[in-house]
């Protein structure tokens, strides 16, 4: 699992096994505590990193999202949907993040 995971989380989860595993176990519970389908929490979490303001994050839901088929553009109107509450310079940062993660 962590030779597919890069940069920086991936160093975390080789080092410290059990902080992952303790990590992982707590995004399932949450993940599983509601009735969101699979694609509203990969969009939820996108939208979670855009607002928190973390170009990682939005890289790793983005090429998430990607790989599970959402499409493109649920993934570009979720940026859009930020520019209401968090400003246009925010948006368009999530925009060109979003932008970096090519098929």
């Amino acid at each position: 699992m962590t030779k597919s995971m890069p940069g920086a989380a991936g160093d975390l989860a080789e080092e410290h096994p059990d902080v992952w595993k303790a990590y992982a176990a707590l995004g399932k519970a949450t993940a599983d505590c509601g009735p969101l389908t699979d694609r509203e929490k990969r969009l939820v979490k996108i939208a979670l990193a855009i607002g928190a303001g973390s170009e990682g994050a939005v890289h790793s839901h983005t090429r998430r999202a990607r790989s599970e088929g959402i499409e493109a553009e649920a993934i570009m109107q979720v940026a859009m949907l930020a520019i209401g509450p968090l400003g246009l310079p925010r948006a368009v940062a999530a925009k060109t993040w979003i932008e970096d993660i090519k098929d």
